[in-house]
């Protein structure tokens, strides 16, 4: 046990590999994406399928999936629902699990502050 301690501890992480796994910095980087934060904010009130999002948002329907998956990876999001259409296909609705993000940049780290929905 102490050998696989000392090898592992004996790499060195680098800054963009911390952040890679630093669900802040996540965050913060959906919540800068503007397709991201207009698709989080449009259901706050009401959740959505995928291709409402897409019509209202004007988004490619490709992009908002990949959007709705980060989100979700994310926990920003959750599936309210499930719709069964007359052909017998399931659609997620999606609805935002945040009402309100703020970001502090005072400090070497950002601070962020979510509300919940």
């Amino acid at each position: 046990m102490k050998y696989f301690f000392d090898i592992y501890m004996s790499r060195k992480i680098t800054l963009p590999q911390l952040k890679k796994y630093d669900i802040t910095q996540k965050v913060i980087e959906a919540l800068a994406d503007s397709e991201s934060r207009a698709i989080l904010f449009s259901i706050i009130k009401k959740g959505n399928t995928a291709a409402e999002l897409s019509d209202k948002l004007k988004i490619p329907l490709s992009s908002v999936y990949k959007k709705l998956g980060d989100l979700e990876e994310l926990t920003l999001i959750e599936v309210e629902k499930w719709l069964l259409s007359d052909k017998g296909r399931k659609y997620k609705v999606y609805r935002s699990r945040i009402s309100k993000a703020d970001i502090s940049i005072r400090k070497p780290e950002p601070t962020l502050t979510l509300v919940a929905n």
